[in-house]
């Protein structure tokens, strides 16, 4: 092997194996606790689950209207009703809230499931239909 390329493999080692350790040079109590914290959860058979708290408030129907549903529905893409429009919503709200939520959760026709936003609650999708359906 050529003596540059040496040279060369031996600095990008070196290279490597300092810009990883000086990640961990804060060595505080809550610095390791923030390296180390879980990142999810196990639950045994036969044990109750324990119910923790979502770490992201509830996001509101505006919030979720503006980031996943308002490119389809400003403009009534592939048929999507149109925030606000009365006329647009009237066959969809007749059928009921549980039909309609249930389609926008499952997805309908062109709707897909939950309008993309797989993260989104139930709630939160719920909370964007009644965000939509508020007229202008």
């Amino acid at each position: 092997m050529d003596l540059s390329l040496r040279l060369w493999l031996i600095a990008l080692c070196t290279l490597l194996f300092f810009s990883t350790t000086t990640t961990a040079a804060d060595m505080s109590a809550s610095a390791i606790n923030d390296r180390t914290k879980p990142t999810g959860n196990i639950h045994l058979e036969g044990t109750a689950p324990t119910i923790v708290a979502a770490a992201n408030p509830a996001r509101t129907g505006q919030v979720v209207y503006d980031q996943y549903c308002a490119s389809c529905h400003n403009s009534g893409l592939m048929g999507a009703p149109k925030k606000g429009d009365a006329d647009d919503w009237a066959a969809r709200v007749s059928q009921g809230d549980a039909v309609l939520a249930k389609h926008a959760i499952q997805g309908f026709n062109a709707m897909p499931a939950k309008g993309t936003c797989m993260d989104c609650s139930d709630d939160e999708i719920i909370a964007a239909i009644n965000y939509m359906i508020e007229p202008n």
